[in-house]
C-alpha cells in the first residue's frame, strides 16, 4: 500500500479508497495524496471537499483512478 500512496503523490494521481472511520463507519472517496507520514496521509478530499488526515491502517483498499488521454486526431 505504501508503494501506491508514495506513486500517486510523486504523479499527483488521483486516487479512490475504501475507508474505515473510527466510529466503524465504511467509505468510499476520491483523493489526492498531499503528504505521507509514517501513520497517516494527508490528503483532498472530494467528497468532503477539503484537506483531511487519514489513518493508513484504516484504508482498507485503493485503486487508482486513470486519467483520461488526450485525444490527438
Amino acid at each position: 500500500m505504501q508503494r501506491a500512496l508514495l506513486k500517486a503523490l510523486n504523479e499527483k494521481q488521483p486516487l479512490e479508497i475504501i475507508y474505515l472511520s473510527d466510529k466503524q463507519k465504511i467509505t468510499q472517496r476520491t483523493i489526492i495524496v498531499n503528504e505521507i507520514n509514517p501513520h497517516t496521509i494527508r490528503a483532498y478530499c472530494f467528497l468532503r471537499k477539503q484537506r483531511r488526515l487519514f489513518k493508513i491502517n484504516n484504508i482498507l483498499s485503493i485503486f487508482p483512478i486513470k486519467q483520461k488521454e488526450p485525444n490527438i486526431s
